[in-house]
């Protein structure tokens, strides 16, 4: 039987824009309350919420700042007590600054860490913690399988969340599901616009980009799929198989 989200409540960190925003507004849709966790995007996430409540389903914003590891275990037990209980988690929020080897700094390479790794460890903990079923949820990034030199501190960190999904799906089953999501071209970086989709659209099989409509759709099949744990569903039009430098 289908693990149903029909009045489940969702946690989704990082759920004021991109791929968090259609991830959320997809919930909603599909049924679920939905608690939209924010950094700085206090207005959007707002916003969202609103249209999941116009939907008829129940929604909360909480602000909290993932760079802060000591965070974490509270914004959980808030959002604990904003809405009850918490059955699918979502770990999206992510930070995606330019480091090469050469350049990149202790701080800004355990910044990447706390933000993209830890705090989403520390937050499936909590979320087993509980003691009741449900579906983590981890955004990993198709570079998991490759090597890009301009984002070496990004691409450790989400190399790290890999292992950790592996980790804590062993651990947390059977009454707790973990699998993740890697996308490929997506979105284009803050600061860029369509053409950087276009430049690199030849990078991937099917010489393409994909929505954030293509994730929230693969998000949906993970929590649903309830004999599947473990598992990384490559969202990126073939990426993975052009660049697997480290295997999975």
């Amino acid at each position: 039987m289908a693990f149903s989200i029909m009045n489940k409540t969702a946690l989704v960190t990082g759920a004021g824009r991109r791929i968090g925003k259609a991830t959320a507004i997809r919930l909603g849709a599909e049924g679920a309350n939905v608690i939209l966790h924010y950094n700085s995007s206090e207005k959007e996430a707002a916003e969202i919420a609103n249209i999941i409540r116009e939907k008829g389903r129940k929604a909360w914003t909480i602000q909290a700042d993932l760079a802060d590891s000591d965070v974490a275990g509270d914004f959980f037990s808030c959002a604990v007590e904003c809405a009850g209980s918490v059955d699918i988690l979502i770990n999206n929020a992510s930070i995606f600054p330019k480091t090469t080897l050469d350049t990149l700094t202790p701080e800004n390479f355990f910044h990447n860490i706390t933000v993209n790794a830890l705090s989403p460890f520390l937050l499936a903990r909590s979320f087993s913690q509980q003691d009741r079923e449900g579906v983590v949820i981890n955004m990993l990034d198709t570079k998991i399988v490759d090597y890009e030199q301009e984002h070496a501190a990004y691409q450790v960190s989400k190399r790290i969340l890999f292992t950790l999904t592996r980790m804590t799906a062993m651990e947390y089953a059977p009454k707790i599901r973990v699998n993740g999501v890697a996308p490929g071209l997506i979105l284009p970086p803050e600061g860029e616009d369509e053409s950087y989709l276009q430049r690199r659209a030849s990078s991937n099989l099917l010489n393409k980009w994909g929505h954030p409509d293509d994730i929230a759709d693969a998000i949906l099949f993970l929590i649903r799929s309830d004999f599947v744990t473990g598992q990384v569903l490559f969202v990126d039009g073939g990426k993975f198989m052009k660049g697997m430098t480290y295997g999975l």
